[in-house]
């Protein structure tokens, strides 16, 4: 037979038996709200088993009464939004590009669609912000190498930079002018040269030797002043901005062995309507330029 269990002089409650560092435990029943509410989990628990695909199998689960998954709704989300978006999709596949921009409805379409596009397919080179990094332009300001009004940057996109996909890409290839078409001497003074052009601390005698080394071997693609030549997709020497760094060393490597970037040819890859959003969108970015009939 079990000891008789003993009752708590203070609360006159039987104790369950259990003892701890001198605390002994009182034998309190659950409250019966709470186990009526136990109990209801539990039939709740078998009906969802039931209804919903819960129990997992092997390479799959049971599927339920009702069949619904996570998978399904997403799929039916996906399929209905694709459908609302497809019809404006196509208009913006025939409209033309300033078209779109004047238009409230598909500007904002664009807008929306085309920042989507650019954190999947542009940040990793030109940043979450399109601020840009080393190598990679920032796309922010008003510093271009072929020009920043909608067409022309829906031709960049479309075509790419310098790739081996698509045969209208863009092309600009600066010579090496460390491979014995310069001395080594010519070249410091050159970059001398674009320092003085960019208003940086120079050389001003080794500056007015590199003027003649820049109007011989870069003038025709930069400029007499330096200031670029979108033609060639040359960049402007003369202000602050700078794909590979714009100090003495910078300059001078760029001038006898540059770096040139390549960028993809995106109209094959996301079509045309994915891409005239995207131009739409680095335009509204705050450096896109107006076209020329503007």
């Amino acid at each position: 037979m079990m000891a008789p269990r003993e009752i708590d002089e203070l609360s006159g409650v039987e104790t369950t038996g259990h003892e701890w560092d001198g605390i002994r435990e009182l034998d309190n029943p659950m409250p019966r709200w709470w186990v009526w509410i136990f109990y209801a989990t539990i039939v709740f628990s078998i009906g969802y088993v039931i209804y919903y695909p819960a129990i997992p199998l092997i390479s799959t689960a049971t599927s339920g009464v009702s069949g619904i998954t996570n998978r399904s709704l997403l799929e039916a989300e996906l399929t209905a939004a694709t459908a609302a978006k497809a019809g404006l999709m196509e208009k913006i596949v025939q409209t033309d590009l300033e078209s779109i921009r004047q238009d409230n409805e598909l500007s904002r379409f664009a807008v929306a669609g085309g920042k989507s596009l650019f954190k999947v397919y542009c940040s990793q080179c030109h940043g979450s912000g399109a601020q840009g990094a080393p190598g990679y332009p920032n796309l922010n300001d008003d510093d271009w190498l072929w020009g920043g009004d909608l067409e022309t940057l829906y031709t960049t996109i479309a075509h790419g930079v310098r790739n081996q996909d698509d045969e209208d890409a863009r092309i600009s290839e600066m010579p090496a002018f460390g491979a014995d078409l310069l001395e080594p001497a010519q070249i410091s003074e050159a970059a001398e040269f674009v320092l003085k052009l960019s208003s940086q601390d120079h050389d001003a005698q080794k500056a007015e030797a590199g003027a003649v080394v820049f109007a011989e071997n870069c003038a025709a693609c930069h400029g007499d002043a330096g200031d670029g030549g979108r033609e060639f997709g040359a960049p402007n020497l003369a202000d602050g901005l700078w794909l590979y760094g714009g100090g003495r060393a910078e300059i001078a490597a760029q001038i006898r062995t540059p770096r040139h970037g390549v960028m993809p040819a995106w109209r094959a890859r996301l079509g045309e309507a994915s891409v005239k959003q995207l131009a739409v969108y680095i335009h509204s970015l705050g450096g896109g330029e107006k076209t020329a009939a503007e």
